[in-house]
């Protein structure tokens, strides 16, 4: 059976103490380090919560922002086409206005060269009629004296 002696005591009493020392000193250091632990781990995973909720906002703000830029390019865009067919147009019409002078000045540089033509063809008709004129009539005639005559008839072709 079992037999209690001093011994026996004596370990139990040293196993008693042992326990005593694990529960009073052993225990609360590991408690303290498990304690520091979970908070550390408690404070990591708050702040990858918090981490994916900026990431969730960041993602929506930048949603908003391509959305805003891309609005704001296609304004921009719309905008330089409307000032640029607005150039052209304005260029459209200075251009014809241009070209209505060109052509007004060329009809009147038409005008003054058809007119010079006909003087001129007046004069030579009126230097042939005189010619003529003096070949029937077998006499010179003074072209200085007669020059009215001349420009009358000359006028009146």
């Amino acid at each position: 059976m079992l037999d209690i002696n001093g011994t026996f005591i004596g370990q139990l009493i040293v196993l008693l103490l042992l326990l005593w020392f694990i529960y009073k000193v052993v225990v609360p250091m590991l408690a303290k380090k498990i304690d520091e632990r979970q908070q550390k781990i408690a404070l990591g995973l708050a702040a990858a919560e918090r981490g994916q909720k900026d990431l969730v906002n960041a993602e929506a703000r930048v949603e908003e922002l391509v959305k805003a830029a891309r609005e704001r390019a296609l304004a921009i865009e719309q905008q330089a086409q409307v000032r640029a067919n607005e150039t052209i147009e304005a260029a459209k019409q200075t251009a014809q206005g241009e070209a209505a002078k060109l052509i007004e000045a060329a009809r009147a540089q038409n005008t003054l060269e058809t007119q010079k033509a006909r003087d001129e063809l007046r004069r030579q008709v009126g230097a042939l009629a005189v010619s003529g004129a003096e070949q029937i009539i077998g006499r010179e005639i003074n072209a200085a004296t007669h020059a009215q005559l001349l420009d009358k008839l000359a006028a009146g072709m």
